[in-house]
């Protein structure tokens, strides 16, 4: 039985200035699954997802989300459907507590009895930050952070979850930790959860991927299965400047 696709993307097309970030990325991503996005710096990794999240507005194209287009719409309003976007290092409010973090991304949640199955999931999924829930998140250590990042968006019950590089300054040992945490939160047998990544490194998440983009220059250049994809090892090491040898 077939997957329903509950995102696509056609012909977009995003320039700053003169600069074009993306010229003419399409694709899609079924309910359920994990996507990859892979690509070097200035690929235009980023400004895909903040454009798919209503943080760009795209010159050209349309954007999909359970079949209703959402180009153009508010970042709150694209939210409030259930895409939820975890950006770029982390943006925590670093002030603020670990559980204040989390009450934040709960804010759409009015239920005190769904605040808590949300804020115990993430304890689960993330012990740590029970421990350290009074603890002021600028102080927690990198992967903490990441940790604290991904536990916010998932308060905001999402349908869709873009991560954004999330293993950027990580140790190794720590990314194959997160990465780890991702992969049961997107295989959930209970409710396995749609997630897009994007990445620079392509071995360790590609594990946990059903699908790899490469972006590279604001065009998709080539996409398929891990294997497909890893298999060629010179196209990987031009395109991502990465050994895999």
């Amino acid at each position: 039985m077939e997957k329903p696709v509950i995102l696509e993307f056609h012909n977009l097309v995003v320039k700053y200035g003169l600069a074009s970030a993306l010229q003419g990325v399409s694709g899609s991503v079924d309910e359920g699954s994990c996507l990859l996005i892979v690509g070097p710096n200035g690929a235009g990794k980023s400004t895909l997802f903040r454009t798919i999240s209503g943080l760009v507005k795209p010159n050209e194209g349309r954007i999909l989300f359970q079949g209703r287009e959402i180009q153009g719409h508010r970042p709150d309003t694209i939210v409030k459907m259930g895409l939820i976007h975890c950006p770029e290092r982390r943006r925590l409010f670093s002030g603020m507590s670990v559980i204040d973090n989390l009450r934040l991304g709960a804010f759409l949640t009015k239920d005190k009895n769904e605040f808590r199955d949300d804020l115990e999931a993430v304890f689960k999924w993330f012990p740590v930050l029970k421990e350290r829930s009074r603890q002021v998140a600028g102080t927690l250590s990198g992967g903490e952070q990441q940790m604290l990042a991904i536990g916010r968006a998932l308060m905001s019950r999402p349908k869709l979850l873009l991560l954004d590089e999330p293993s950027l300054g990580l140790s190794l040992k720590m990314k194959e930790t997160i990465f780890a945490r991702i992969n049961e939160i997107c295989k959930s047998p209970e409710s396995p959860l749609t997630t897009i990544l994007v990445e620079q490194d392509v071995l360790t998440p590609s594990k946990i991927a059903d699908e790899i983009y490469v972006l590279t220059a604001g065009k998709i250049v080539a996409q398929g299965k891990p294997n497909e994809i890893l298999s060629d090892k010179d196209f990987i090491a031009t395109y991502l400047g990465t050994d895999l040898k």
